[in-house]
């Protein structure tokens, strides 16, 4: 989900925000800004903060110390960012009242935001809900429900989007149809915060991540910006002519990083600043290379060395 003519305009600030329940803390410290057009994703274990991040921002509760802002105001007083049209969000858990159809849900919130009927009628075709829409919510399956909580999310265009895992429990053709529907968004203009433990779908989706460890943010950043803090060892896929993988894997030489060798592959892997050597001494081999892959850390690889290791 790259972002569309992402400007320069700060439309989240929090700065030495700490939120503490009792004895308890739950986030510590956080410093970061999201830009106007940016999908930042937070990263991180149950119970490491993210969703207490989002009720920050979206002023449903209100930080220990620290300052949040949200559209240059406070969220927790601004009652001009609560009554409009500029936040949408859409909770882990979606529960609605399950005696009214899906057409009633959305006109009640629609009547919250200021929205219209058309709106309704719109986004209830958007998120493929339109022939069910005077079923009673009791009937939906969880990725209706999901579907019918994205469209109370998105009523009156929000500049905005909060979405807490919104594809738990969802099958894969409905996560991305879900993510075809935030990417529509964003090709709008609009600026999206989520929190997901599902790696693989947000990988290739976010212009940031946030990665959080017992709340605190142990790593942020572009992919790439990861990869160089982790400073994990890229992977190569060498595929030869069938029978001189050993051979080739000889002609490399011991100060080469080998994994695995069979029949006409090889497994090797180097750090970032020793990877244009290691290509150029491949191609220089000659005919016997067929194929090179470039294989960089996935994003799992890096949340567990974060998780596992200290902050950045």
């Amino acid at each position: 989900m790259t972002p569309q003519n992402p400007t320069n305009k700060k439309v989240i600030s929090l700065q030495n925000v700490t939120k503490r329940y009792a004895d308890e803390t739950v986030v510590s410290k956080v410093n970061f800004t999201i830009q106007s057009g940016e999908c930042v994703v937070l990263v991180g274990h149950n119970g490491a903060g993210k969703t207490t991040l989002m009720k920050l921002m979206l002023g449903l509760t209100r930080p220990t110390s620290g300052k949040v802002k949200v559209l240059d105001s406070n969220p927790a007083f601004s009652s001009t960012i609560a009554q409009h049209r500029t936040l949408g969000y859409l909770p882990e858990s979606v529960a609605f009242y399950e005696a009214m159809t899906g057409r009633e849900v959305l006109a009640f919130y629609a009547q919250l935001k200021g929205a219209s009927r058309t709106d309704c009628e719109n986004l209830l075709e958007v998120v493929g809900l339109a022939d069910a829409a005077r079923r009673r919510v009791g009937t939906y399956s969880k990725g209706m429900r999901q579907r019918l909580g994205l469209a109370q999310a998105m009523l009156g265009n929000p500049q905005l989007l909060f979405l807490d895992e919104p594809t738990t429990g969802l099958d894969p053709l409905l996560r991305q149809q879900f993510y075809e529907l935030i990417d529509a968004l964003h090709k709008e203009g609009a600026t999206s915060v989520i929190s997901s433990h599902a790696l693989n779908e947000v990988e290739a989706r976010a212009s940031r991540f946030i990665i959080m460890k017992t709340g605190r943010v142990v790593a942020s950043g572009t992919l790439d910006e990861l990869y160089q803090q982790a400073a994990l060892p890229v992977r190569l896929k060498v595929t030869v002519t069938p029978g001189e993988a050993a051979s080739v894997a000889d002609r490399l030489g011991p100060e080469t990083r080998i994994g695995e060798v069979n029949h006409q592959t090889l497994n090797l892997s180097c750090f970032n600043g020793d990877k244009m050597p290691l290509i150029r001494r491949i191609t220089e081999l000659g005919d016997v290379v067929n194929d090179l892959q470039i294989l960089p850390p996935r994003l799992d690889e890096v949340y567990s060395h974060f998780m596992n290791g200290e902050p950045s």
